[in-house]
């Protein structure tokens, strides 16, 4: 019931749909396809709620890793030139680095973001990157 929702017409409800099967554990491994067509939302928020939605379901979510790692360079801004994306690019960095070996392939972009013009992308891309290498018993420092 609750991934008919990811198509809502409004689009806090599909961010909030995307919260609802993230938190759903296994029961919602059917709809992460679903969720991961919403990582190409045109609201940055419902992009990083796809993310993180992602970023929970383990080896589950694997065949979704390369469009998760393409939101690393989602660059949305305003009107004003503020930077939307930063918000998914953090998401991105979080979902990646919970995913372990299966998530190697794109720790190079999660990488680069450790130089990105938000702390709070730089701090996702550094935690994602620690978390990483901490489970194999390397310093992060000495991987980077």
């Amino acid at each position: 019931v609750v991934a008919q929702y990811l198509e809502h017409e409004d689009w806090q409800i599909r961010r909030e749909a995307c919260q609802a099967l993230g938190d759903l554990g296994q029961a919602a491994a059917p709809h992460l396809r679903a969720v991961a067509e919403s990582l190409a939302d045109d609201k940055c928020l419902v992009r990083a709620a796809a993310c993180e939605a992602l970023g929970k379901h383990g080896e589950a979510a694997a065949p979704h890793l390369a469009a998760v790692a393409k939101c690393l360079s989602d660059r949305q801004t305003d009107y004003d030139g503020e930077d939307l994306g930063r918000h998914v690019r953090a998401a991105a960095c979080e979902a990646l680095g919970k995913h372990g070996e299966v998530a190697e392939p794109h720790l190079g972009g999660v990488a680069t973001l450790l130089q990105d013009s938000d702390t709070d992308v730089r701090k996702a891309a550094y935690k994602a990157l620690k978390r990483h290498f901490e489970a194999r018993g390397q310093a992060v420092a000495a991987a980077v």
